[in-house]
């Protein structure tokens, strides 16, 4: 997994490629409370998530909760096709709120 954050202002955009998985959501975990901590907004960009299972789900559910109980403003965007399948499966889009632009592959 490769993480990479950009700044701006009291503003950051975390990129998070490779899997976001029961391999993966321990290592991430420290690097993104870390960022709540520093910062009023953050974002996760999730496009070049390749795998996502339980376990990535229930890192994003957490820190979802650690930024409302912090007053940070979460968002997670440009979902992959592996986060699409996992929040639709596990019907959890309306729990982060976020807009969810699913492709026309994916509708078909």
């Amino acid at each position: 997994m490769t993480i990479r954050v950009d700044t701006s202002g009291a503003n950051a955009v975390m990129h998070i490629e490779g899997e976001l998985s029961i391999y993966t959501a321990a290592g991430l975990k420290p690097q993104l409370y870390s960022a709540l901590q520093q910062h009023a907004e953050l974002e996760l960009d999730l496009s070049a998530v390749s795998e996502m299972d339980s376990a990535g789900l229930q890192l994003l559910i957490a820190a979802k909760r650690e930024a409302a109980d912090r007053g940070v403003t979460l968002r997670l965007t440009q979902h992959s096709p592996a986060v699409l399948e996992v929040l639709d499966l596990c019907n959890m889009a309306p729990f982060f709120g976020d807009p969810l632009i699913i492709s026309e592959q994916r509708r078909g």
